[in-house]
C-alpha cells in the first residue's frame, strides 16, 4: 500500500492541484473578507478553516471510497460574496455560511444529486466538463504572449519526454518551468515570512438580508457551477462512487467549520482532474492517492495560512496557467471524445460545450449550469420528437 501512495506522479499531481486552486483563487478569498472588515487574525482563520476543511475531506473520501475525490472551495461563490457582502457584518456573513451549508447537507441527504444524476444524459455531462476546462487549456497558449521562452520550453518538456516518463512529466514540467522563471527573475520570494495560521471563533448572526443575499446564492451557485461540474469529472473518468454521501460530508464540513471562516466545500472539477488523468497513475485503481496527497498539501496550506498564499503568489501568473492546461489536456480530450461519441447527440453536446465555455453568468449563475441545463432540456425534447415521429411513423 505504501509503495502505492508514496508514487512521485500522485504526489506531484496533488502539489500540482492545491497549487491552481489556491493560485487562482485565493486572492478573490481574502478580498471577500476584507468585504466585512475581516481582521488579519480573522483572515488568516478563513484560510485555516478553508485549508483544514478541504483537507480532512479529500484525504477521508478518497480513502474510504478509493477514488480520487478532491474537494475544494466555492471559487464562484468567493467571487460572488465579493459583492454580496458588502454592507454586512462577519458575524452575518457566518450566519450565511451555516445556512448555506445546511442546505448542501440536506440536498445530500436527500439524495437530490443523485436523482438529478440518473436522468443526466453522459453526452451533455461530458460536454459540461469540457467547457469548464477549456478555458484552462486556452490559457496555456495564451499565456505565450507574456512569456514566450517560459512557454515555449515547458511545452518541449511536456513533448519530449512524456513518452518516456509519463508518470513525472507534470513534475519535471513544473521544475523545468520554476527553473525557467528562476532564470528570467519572474520568482517574488523576497516577501515571503512563516506565519502559521490559527482558528478565530466568529459568533454567527442571523439576518434576512444575509440569507436570502447571501447564503441562499451561495447555495445555488455551490451546487451549480462547482458540484455538478465534480460528479462529472468523476463519471467523466470512470469514477462512480455515491453522490449524495459526497455531498452531505462537503456540506457537514460547512457548517463545522463556517465559524471559523470556511464558507462552502464542494467537489472540485478542475483540480480534481489533475488527479484523475494518466499522469498522476497509470493505474486508474490507485489514483485516489493523488487526491490524497492533495489534501495532504491542502492541510499544510491551511495550517501555514497566509505563508502559503504568498508562496503560490510568489510563481508568474503564466507558469500557473502553463502546468495547468498541461495537467488537464488529457481530460479535456477524453471529454470531447465522449461528448461528440454519439451522432444523434452530437449537436445538443455542442450546443452544452459552447454555452459552458462562454463563461456567461445569469442570475449570478455561471455558465456550467446554464450549459447543462440548455442541454438536459435539448436532449429530452429530441427524444420527444423522435418517440412522437415513430408513433406517426407506426400508425
Amino acid at each position: 500500500m505504501w509503495r502505492e501512495a508514496l508514487g512521485l506522479s500522485k504526489i506531484s499531481a496533488g502539489f500540482i492541484a492545491v497549487l491552481v486552486g489556491y493560485s487562482s483563487s485565493a486572492v478573490i478569498i481574502l478580498q471577500a473578507a476584507d468585504a466585512v472588515g475581516a481582521t488579519s487574525a480573522q483572515m488568516s482563520s478563513w484560510l485555516w478553516a478553508l485549508g483544514v476543511g478541504m483537507g480532512l475531506t479529500s484525504i477521508g473520501l478518497s480513502l474510504y471510497y478509493k477514488n480520487p475525490v478532491l474537494t475544494a472551495w466555492s471559487t464562484p461563490g468567493a467571487a460572488l460574496m465579493v459583492s454580496s457582502l458588502a454592507g454586512l457584518s462577519i458575524h452575518e456573513a457566518v450566519g450565511a455560511f451555516l445556512v448555506s451549508s445546511l442546505l448542501i447537507t440536506l440536498c445530500g441527504l436527500a439524495g437530490w444529486m443523485d436523482k438529478l444524476i440518473r436522468i443526466m444524459p453522459p453526452s451533455v455531462a461530458a460536454a459540461m466538463l469540457a467547457g469548464v476546462l477549456l478555458q484552462f487549456g486556452l490559457g496555456l497558449f495564451q499565456a505565450m504572449q507574456t512569456q514566450l521562452s517560459l512557454i515555449l520550453l515547458m511545452l518541449l518538456v511536456f513533448v519530449v519526454l512524456k513518452p518516456w516518463a509519463p508518470r513525472y512529466i507534470m513534475l519535471l514540467t513544473l521544475v523545468a518551468g520554476i527553473g525557467m522563471s528562476y532564470q528570467l527573475d519572474l520568482l517574488q520570494l523576497d516577501k515571503l515570512e512563516l506565519q502559521f495560521a490559527a482558528p478565530v471563533w466568529i459568533a454567527p448572526t442571523f439576518s434576512l438580508a444575509s440569507v436570502v443575499g447571501v447564503a441562499l446564492p451561495l447555495f445555488v451557485v455551490t451546487m451549480a457551477s462547482q458540484n455538478m461540474p465534480g460528479v462529472a469529472a468523476l463519471h467523466g473518468h470512470g469514477y462512480r462512487p455515491p453522490i449524495s454521501p459526497l455531498i452531505t460530508v462537503t456540506g457537514l464540513m460547512g457548517v463545522l467549520f463556517a465559524p471559523f471562516g470556511g464558507f462552502a466545500f464542494n467537489l472540485s472539477a478542475i483540480t480534481a482532474a489533475i488527479c484523475m488523468g494518466k499522469e498522476a497513475d497509470p493505474n486508474p485503481a490507485t489514483r485516489y492517492w493523488a487526491a490524497v496527497w492533495g489534501g495532504v498539501f491542502y492541510l499544510m496550506t491551511g495550517l501555514l495560512g497566509a505563508t502559503v498564499v504568498g508562496l503560490f503568489a510568489a510563481f508568474p501568473k503564466e507558469l500557473v496557467l502553463a502546468i495547468a492546461g498541461l495537467a488537464l489536456l488529457g481530460t479535456i480530450g477524453n471529454s470531447l471524445t465522449a461528448a461528440l461519441a454519439d451522432n444523434d447527440e452530437r449537436e445538443v453536446a455542442v450546443i452544452t460545450f459552447l454555452v459552458t465555455a462562454s463563461g456567461v453568468s445569469i442570475l449570478g449563475i455561471g455558465s456550467a449550469f446554464w450549459g447543462l441545463l440548455l442541454g438536459f432540456l435539448m436532449h429530452y425534447w429530441h427524444k420527444h420528437r423522435a418517440l412522437t415521429t415513430a408513433k406517426q411513423a407506426k400508425a
